[in-house]
C-alpha cells in the first residue's frame, strides 16, 4: 500500500474521532483503531513516514497517536 493511501486513511480515521470533546480520548481512539484494524506493516510504514517527514500531511490526532506512549508499530 502506498504511503499516500496510508496517510489518507489515517487522516480519515482522525477526522472521525476529532469530534470527541476530550482530546486525549480522541488520540486514544485513533491509536486503538490503528492498532486493532491495521496490519503491523501498515503501522510501521505510518510511523516511518511520521518520523521521516515530522508529521507532514498527518492530522494532529494521528501524529499524537503514533508518537505517544502505548503505540505499537
Amino acid at each position: 500500500m502506498s504511503n499516500d493511501n496510508l496517510i489518507k486513511m489515517a487522516n480519515q480515521i482522525a477526522q472521525y474521532f476529532a469530534s470527541q470533546p476530550d482530546q486525549e480520548q480522541a488520540v486514544l481512539s485513533v491509536r486503538n483503531h490503528l492498532q486493532m484494524f491495521w496490519a503491523p506493516s501498515m503501522r510501521k510504514a505510518l510511523l516511518a513516514w511520521q518520523t521521516e517527514h515530522h508529521g507532514e500531511d498527518l492530522h494532529p490526532l494521528v501524529q499524537a497517536a503514533v508518537t505517544g506512549a502505548g503505540w505499537e508499530a
